[in-house]
């Protein structure tokens, strides 16, 4: 099964993709949409242009594990995708999942600008590495 993850923003929004088998997980890109329903289409057109059968949300949740308003609005846009798209949608914890992809960041040499461009993809990518090991046990 393929997987698209979705670190959901404010502004920015990052992408990654992976296969199930083997679970080689790709940062893919950042859509600077807001969101709403510009954002639903263009996460629907990179579901087709990447062939994904099923979506990964990171799902922010406060440090104690509780649901808060953003992971709640972030289950109500997981909703609205699943309905326009028809493929399943799961959530994955995603603390810590921007301080890992920081401190991959901090060591590549790239400028600040550089690193905004790439940390929500590879935030993305961090979900899904993670929901990756969980689903394998």
């Amino acid at each position: 099964m393929r997987f698209l993850a979705v670190d959901l923003g404010d502004k920015r929004t990052g992408l990654a993709i992976a296969d199930e088998d083997p679970k080689m997980v790709h940062p893919l890109s950042v859509l600077e949409v807001p969101i709403g329903p510009l954002l639903i289409d263009a996460i629907e057109q990179a579901i087709g242009k990447h062939d994904a059968q099923a979506l990964v949300f990171g799902l922010p949740l406060h440090m104690d594990g509780t649901v808060g308003p953003r992971a709640k609005l972030t289950q109500e846009f997981g909703k609205k995708v699943a309905l326009r798209t028809s493929i399943e949608v799961f959530y994955q914890d995603e603390r810590l999942t921007s301080v890992a992809a920081e401190e991959h960041l901090s060591q590549s040499g790239k400028t600040h600008k550089q690193k905004k461009r790439v940390r929500d993809a590879l935030a993305a990518a961090e979900i899904l590495n993670d929901f990756l090991a969980i689903r394998t046990h």
